[in-house]
């Protein structure tokens, strides 16, 4: 990869192929021409995935599934297709670090501190008198690691 032109594509507004208003994979298909045409070596697609879309998609709710409002899992197989025709690569922003609260290994993670996933989160008992703990960009002590998003996503290449 060093030295390849990689072109990132946000899905949600890259290309509308059914006139909602929100870009989609069929979209990025019908670009991929011209993508392809710029001399790029890969295309790197930020989240598409099943998400309640509270975070624009980095909210994971089902990392093997796409989210409808992007298209279908075959819409994705067709993307892949093409740009494999058109000698691009495809990676996909995989975003591990974290997870929406809907996702189904955070529910369990939450349900008992001896949960098969229960140290996949990082929990801290709330404060005394009951309120919870601040974090993020909330708590000015905050460290990575401790209520924090990583400063990089894993990113994975599919072909």
């Amino acid at each position: 990869w060093r030295g390849a032109a990689i072109y990132q594509i946000y899905p949600r507004s890259f290309a509308d192929s059914n006139g909602d208003g929100i870009g989609d994979l069929p979209g990025i298909t019908q670009h991929l021409d011209y993508v392809a045409s710029l001399g790029v070596d890969a295309i790197w697609l930020s989240p598409f995935f099943t998400s309640p879309m509270a975070d624009f998609g980095y909210d994971v709710s089902d990392y093997r599934g796409v989210d409808p409002i992007f298209g279908a899992l075959a819409d994705f197989d067709t993307l892949v297709a093409r740009a494999h025709a058109l000698g691009l690569k495809v990676i996909i922003d995989q975003v591990w670090s974290h997870s929406s609260d809907q996702h189904p290994w955070f529910a369990d993670s939450r349900s008992s501190r001896a949960a098969k996933h229960a140290d996949w989160y990082v929990w801290a008992d709330a404060k005394p008198e009951g309120s919870p703990r601040p974090t993020g960009s909330r708590c000015s002590a905050a460290r990575p690691g401790r209520g924090t998003r990583a400063a990089a996503n894993i990113i994975s290449t599919i072909s």
